[in-house]
């Protein structure tokens, strides 16, 4: 009786994994911060996906990138989260199938966080390094071509890793109750984490270069010219805390990705459920919650837009025109 209940499927003997048991307390842990957090994920993209949608004034290039990297982030709440919350424990017992559609849907839901990130930073930095022609380079119907290619690069990707995984489900688990899929690693490393890392540094570290030296000017030129000087101090002013903003966000980006990739590039066996693999996963995890903190409660107008949001104002007639900038 002792060995069968640590198998996970008794009935099948020797072909059934083996369970490990894990401190109650931890367990509960694990379910009530993954559960808020997924909750948390979800609410906070919901909001600024209708805030975007909603209100005209915010149907802007770059507020396009920003819908649409919340509408992955609220993916990762919806699907990847829960999913991975079933992934902490001992064995898996939905089958198959829902283990290969769970990657299937990661693969595409989490890089296409990160390529929306990328896009992001490339308008950041057109916007603040080549302010006059910002209006011709980024136009709405580029930005739309650009986030459709996204997601559909993302939709390729993710059966091209998992094409041997999809063509025979099952076929790496050495055990019934696992859900192991096998990668190239190496091409997933470079893919999903060394170019748009790559990418993202050395356009922000680039836009912050530029604001620092605006920032110098406006300093120099502060007592020129009171009239002039004042507009120019709302602008380089505004150039800083974006690139203070962007900071934030490379910084965050770096503390959420860097130890799953790490772990990746060490060649570490780690078990599926193991407390080391749950971490770094909640960290990747983590940062689709932190995206809309980053890039949307740093701006004034969702804080407007949420208020109405709230209060209901928005079921009114022509709140769409409302005025939040």
């Amino acid at each position: 009786m002792m060995e069968e209940a640590e198998l996970c499927f008794p009935q099948l003997l020797n072909t059934s994994c083996k369970k490990f048991t894990r401190p109650q307390s931890e367990s509960m842990l694990i379910y009530i911060l993954m559960s808020f957090i997924s909750l948390f994920t979800v609410i906070l993209n919901l909001l600024v996906i209708v805030s975007i949608s909603h209100f005209r004034q915010l149907h802007t290039p770059t507020n396009l990138i920003i819908l649409s990297l919340a509408v992955s982030d609220l993916f990762v709440g919806l699907f990847v989260m829960p999913f991975q919350v079933l992934l902490t424990e001992p064995c898996w017992l939905l089958g198959d199938l829902l283990c290969c559609l769970f990657f299937f849907l990661g693969f595409i839901i989490v890089p296409s966080s990160e390529v929306n990130m990328v896009l992001i930073s490339v308008d950041r930095y057109v916007a603040i390094c080549d302010p006059l022609h910002y209006s011709t380079k980024i136009t709405h119907n580029r930005v739309k071509i650009c986030v459709l290619l996204c997601w559909v690069s993302c939709v390729f990707y993710s059966f091209m890793i998992l094409y041997d995984n999809l063509k025979e489900l099952g076929r790496y688990n050495s055990c019934y109750g696992e859900c192991v899929i096998n990668i190239f690693g190496a091409v997933h490393l470079v893919i999903a984490f060394i170019l748009p890392i790559s990418t993202i540094v050395v356009l922000y570290l680039r836009v912050f270069v530029v604001a620092v030296s605006q920032a110098r000017a406006m300093r120099s030129h502060i007592t020129a010219v009171k009239l002039q000087s004042s507009v120019t101090v709302t602008v380089k002013i505004s150039e800083l805390k974006a690139a203070r903003t962007l900071g934030v966000v490379v910084a965050v980006f770096l503390m959420c990705y860097c130890p799953y990739y790490c772990v990746s590039l060490s060649r570490s066996d780690i078990t599926m459920a193991s407390s080391t693999n749950t971490f770094i996963n909640f960290l990747l995890l983590l940062n689709s919650c932190l995206n809309p903190v980053i890039y949307a409660f740093f701006y004034p107008w969702f804080r407007k837009s949420v208020k109405l949001i709230v209060t209901l104002q928005i079921l009114q007639p022509q709140s769409s025109q409302a005025n939040i900038l």
